[in-house]
């Protein structure tokens, strides 16, 4: 599943899980990599230690100085992405022994196709919305730098078109989950 920012890729993730679906998001664990010692120590490493104070590496920071760049950026996911990519195969693995297995097994992936990872997928889910709910969302959470993100990544219409599935996520979180339901049915019938 994959999205642009503030299009409702968490949102939708959460109804998945409350929908029978197994759920992975690779922010989380790209948190989770941030918080091991070997991934502090190439960040600190690389952009010194105010990027990580008391020894927590703080996103911001990094943030700032993996978009101040273009080689900065492939830096910081030449780290990340295949360690992201080495969590979600043994996630993947450990889904497939489940029993009963569940309706869907779904990897949150905010740069699914940017990074050439839809190919590993049986099929993949783009979350759209219309971009004056997308930038309400953003300015409510406090996200700083939103247009500079956003121009690195696929727009909302190349997403959609290169996706199996389209959910345009512009209502209720009934109409979320009925939406998303839709989905999971087609993807077991």
């Amino acid at each position: 599943m994959t999205g642009g920012i503030a299009a409702g890729k968490s949102t939708a993730l959460e109804a998945l899980e409350r929908l029978g679906a197994a759920v992975l998001s690779t922010d989380a664990v790209v948190h989770e990599l941030y918080a091991s010692p070997e991934v502090r120590d190439l960040v600190v490493a690389r952009w010194g230690g105010a990027v990580a104070p008391g020894g927590t590496v703080d996103r911001a920071a990094v943030a700032a100085h993996a978009f101040a760049a273009p080689e900065e950026r492939a830096w910081l996911e030449g780290v990340l992405w295949p360690r992201v990519g080495a969590r979600v195969a043994a996630w993947r693995e450990q889904v497939v022994a489940q029993e009963p297995p569940p309706p869907a097994a779904v990897v949150e992936t905010p740069l699914l196709f940017e990074a050439g990872m839809d190919a590993a997928y049986d099929a993949t889910l783009a979350i759209v919305a219309p971009e004056a709910l997308r930038a309400e969302r953003a300015g409510a959470r406090g996200h700083a730098a939103v247009a500079e993100r956003t121009s690195r990544q696929l727009t909302q219409e190349q997403k959609a078109s290169r996706a199996t599935y389209v959910v345009v996520n512009d209502g209720s979180i009934e109409d979320l989950d009925r939406k998303l339901s839709d989905v999971l049915a087609k993807l077991n019938g």
